[in-house]
């Protein structure tokens, strides 16, 4: 979500490459809330970080690590980039009804845009 989030948000000023420590697939309920707010990822392949690396997309400006609230690790990008670690619940995780889950990912892409908002502003 952040990625695209971003991608709405900062327009072209932003060149945004996201990836995951593992390979999954999409969160049916990411992709409902994102087009909620008019995007659409619901063609978008999941990528790993190896796969980043691989294509030689390494030199970062700013890196940002978006994690689950209750992990244990995040993944490291090395490089001599600006570094944030922002830590949000994984909506995969949420359990109840769908409904119920759903309002739980919209609180959580609400809380990444406010983020996203919060940083632009202060690069301004």
């Amino acid at each position: 979500m952040a990625e695209a989030l971003l991608r709405q948000i900062g327009g072209d000023r932003f060149q945004v490459e996201s990836a995951g420590i593992e390979l999954g697939r999409l969160n049916p309920m990411a992709v409902e809330v994102l087009r909620e707010v008019g995007i659409d990822i619901s063609e978008k392949k999941p990528r790993g970080i190896a796969e980043i690396f691989s294509a030689g997309n390494v030199d970062f400006d700013w890196v940002i690590t978006v994690c689950d609230r209750a992990a244990r690790t995040c993944p490291f990008i090395p490089g001599e980039a600006q570094r944030l670690s922002w830590s949000f619940d994984e909506p995969s995780a949420f359990r109840g009804t769908w409904e119920e889950k759903l309002n739980l990912t919209r609180r959580v892409r609400d809380e990444i845009r406010s983020a996203l908002n919060d940083w632009i502003g202060q690069l301004s």
